[in-house]
């Protein structure tokens, strides 16, 4: 009997993988990866951001956790990012942070579980990590409330909707409040009127 052929379309990747979602508030995002970690076993992940800045942020979080992690992005030399490689390939790291750009240059194996930390901008880019654990492994998505039309066009593409899960021992804080900036006083011009001006003339 013929080997049933197999087909990478978004349809047939997404029917393929494990797909999660975890619908959180982005200044929320840090504390519910943290809880992820404590309440899954250990697995080869990596987790993509939109941007260098919250890859940083979130590693900085974890290692003020005590929780060992890798954020590797654009601003990392060409030795950094294939120290990076190896280190995860190796499983002498399990933890990797990067964004979409990066990701595609760097050649992972054995990895697990693909965390989208940020949905990307385009969605057809999602499909692009769904690859990475292709059967394999599991996809899990954190969605904020101003990333949910890019989680309905992912959706719509693959023609499915991803487990919708909540997160033991989580709980939603209050957004942070913003600081205000001060505003410059404005310099009020003096206005001339008719009587000042009658006045000079005088």
């Amino acid at each position: 009997m013929p080997e049933e052929k197999k087909y990478y379309d978004f349809i047939s990747v997404a029917k393929r993988t494990t797909q999660n979602v975890y619908f959180v508030s982005q200044h929320d995002k840090n504390r519910m990866f943290e809880l992820l970690l404590e309440n899954t076993e250990t697995k080869q992940t990596i987790v993509i951001t939109k941007s260098k800045k919250n890859a940083d942020e979130l590693a900085t979080y974890l290692k003020e956790k005590d929780i060992k992690a890798i954020a590797i992005h654009g601003n990392h030399r060409a030795q950094q990012i294939n120290d990076a490689r190896t280190s995860f390939n190796d499983k002498q790291t399990n933890i990797l942070i990067t964004t979409d750009m990066i990701l595609k240059s760097m050649e992972l194996t054995n990895i697990e579980r693909i965390v989208s930390f940020d949905l990307p901008i385009v969605p057809q880019d999602y499909f692009s990590r769904l690859k990475l654990v292709d059967e394999v492994g599991e996809s899990i998505s954190f969605v904020s409330s101003d990333e949910e039309v890019t989680l309905e066009s992912i959706e719509l593409l693959m023609r499915c909707e991803m487990k919708e899960l909540e997160l033991k021992g989580f709980s939603p804080t209050p957004a942070p409040r913003k600081e205000k900036k001060k505003k410059k006083p404005r310099h009020s011009k003096k206005r001339v009127t008719k009587e000042d001006k009658s006045l000079e003339d005088d």
